[in-house]
C-alpha cells in the first residue's frame, strides 16, 4: 500500500488561489486578514486534510514553544481541589488563550515546587510560580534556563514580576474583627509550610520562621492585632482535606479552647467549621472561625464563612498580563498588589 502525501500548505494556497503568506496569516496571524478569507481558507485546508501549520516547526522557526510553564506547589489534584488556585489558573488561561498560549502545568514535589529536572526539560517560554517556598530548587532551574519570570504571590525575588495581595493587611482586619467582637483567646490554623512534616502545634517564632512569605505575613497580621491575648498556632500536616480535618481537630482540642480561630485560608476554616460540628461546638455561639480568600465556597458554607476577600480572578488576570508583557518586549513590569477587604458572614459573632 501507498502511503498517502500529507497535504502542504502549499496546496491549500493553490487550491483557494493565495499566497503562502496569507494561508500561514490564517493560523497565525488571523488580524491580518478579512473574516470571510480566512473562513474561506480553513474550508479549503478541511476538505484537503490539512491539519495547520506543524508546531515543532514552528517552534523552530520562531525560537519560541508557546508554553508558559506554571511551578506549583502541590499535586494536580491538590490544585484543582483547591478553589483559589483553580480560579487563579482560570482567569490566567483566558488572557493568554487568546495570544495563542498553553498552560504546561508542573505538579510540585517533595522540597516546594516541581523537581528542578523537570524544570530544566520543560518546553515554554515563560515560567509563572504560584506560591512556592524560600529558596525552592525548581527556581533554580529557571534562572539556569533563564526563562523570565512571573510570580504569583510567593517568593519575593527582586527584579521579578510579580503580582500578590496585602496578606499582612487582610490578617489584621480579620483579627481586628474577632477582638471588636469581644475574644481574647485565639488559635491560628495555618497552612502546610514544611515546618513539621506531620504537622501540629507550632510556636509563634516557629511559625514566624515559615519559607512561605504569605504565611510569615498573615501571621504578623494577627499578632500585630492580638497583643497580649492568648494565641495557640496549628500548623496542617498538609493541603488534603484529610490534613486539615486532623490539624483542626487538634486546634479545637487544646485546653483552654479557643473562642475564635483565624484560619490562613478558607480551606483551613472549612475544615474548622466541619470539626466544630462534628464536635458539637457551636459556630458562632461557642466559637468564630474567619478564613482567607473569599473562595465561592465560603458563601454557602453552614454557617457562611467570615472571610478576608482576594480578587482571586484579577490576580490570575495580571499574571498573565505581566507574562504577555514580559514575552513582547522582556521588560520587568512592576510588582502589582490586590487589595483585600473583610466580608463578614455568620460564622463570627460575640463572644
Amino acid at each position: 500500500m501507498t502511503r498517502r502525501r500529507r497535504p502542504t500548505l502549499d496546496d491549500v494556497a493553490g487550491a483557494v488561489g493565495v499566497s503562502r503568506a496569507t494561508v500561514s496569516n490564517a493560523y497565525n496571524r488571523p488580524d491580518q486578514l478579512s473574516a470571510r478569507l480566512r473562513a474561506e481558507v480553513l474550508r479549503v485546508a478541511a476538505e484537503l486534510g490539512y491539519p495547520g501549520p506543524d508546531p515543532t516547526a514552528r517552534s523552530l522557526a520562531t525560537s519560541r514553544t508557546g508554553a508558559i510553564a506554571v511551578l506549583l506547589d502541590t499535586s494536580l489534584s491538590m490544585a484543582f481541589a483547591d478553589p483559589a488556585l483553580y480560579l487563579t489558573l482560570d482567569a490566567l488561561a483566558r488572557v493568554i488563550d487568546p495570544r495563542g498560549h498553553a498552560l504546561l502545568l508542573l505538579p510540585g514535589g517533595a522540597h516546594g515546587g516541581p523537581p528542578a529536572d523537570r524544570v530544566l526539560a520543560a518546553q515554554a517560554d515563560i515560567a509563572i510560580v504560584y506560591s512556592l517556598p524560600d529558596g525552592a530548587p525548581s527556581l533554580d532551574a529557571v534562572r539556569t534556563r533563564g526563562l523570565p519570570l512571573v510570580v504569583i504571590d510567593q517568593p519575593l525575588l527582586p527584579g521579578t514580576a510579580r503580582v500578590g495581595c496585602a496578606d499582612r493587611l487582610g490578617a489584621a482586619l480579620a483579627a481586628r474583627h474577632l477582638l471588636d467582637l469581644g475574644h481574647r483567646r485565639f488559635g491560628i490554623f495555618a497552612a502546610c509550610s514544611h515546618l513539621k512534616p506531620g504537622g501540629g502545634g507550632l510556636s509563634v517564632a516557629e511559625a514566624a520562621a515559615a519559607p512561605f512569605h504569605d504565611v510569615r505575613e498573615r501571621l504578623g497580621g494577627y499578632l500585630d492585632e492580638l497583643g497580649s491575648c492568648a494565641v495557640v498556632v496549628e500548623e496542617a500536616a498538609g493541603l488534603s482535606a484529610e490534613s486539615a480535618m486532623t490539624g483542626a481537630f487538634a486546634l479545637l482540642g487544646t485546653s483552654p479552647r479557643p473562642t475564635a480561630v483565624l484560619c490562613m485560608s478558607d480551606q483551613l476554616a472549612l475544615a474548622v467549621l466541619a470539626a466544630a460540628r462534628e464536635l458539637g461546638i457551636s459556630v458562632p455561639g461557642e466559637l468564630s472561625v474567619a478564613g482567607f480568600d473569599d473562595s465561592p465556597p465560603s458563601s454557602w458554607s453552614s454557617p457562611p464563612l467570615t472571610t478576608v476577600r482576594q480578587d482571586l480572578a484579577a490576580k490570575g488576570r495580571i499574571a498573565g498580563e505581566l507574562a504577555l508583557a514580559l514575552l513582547d518586549d522582556g521588560s520587568v513590569p512592576a510588582p502589582v498588589e490586590v487589595p483585600v477587604s473583610l466580608v463578614v458572614r455568620g460564622s463570627t459573632g460575640p463572644c
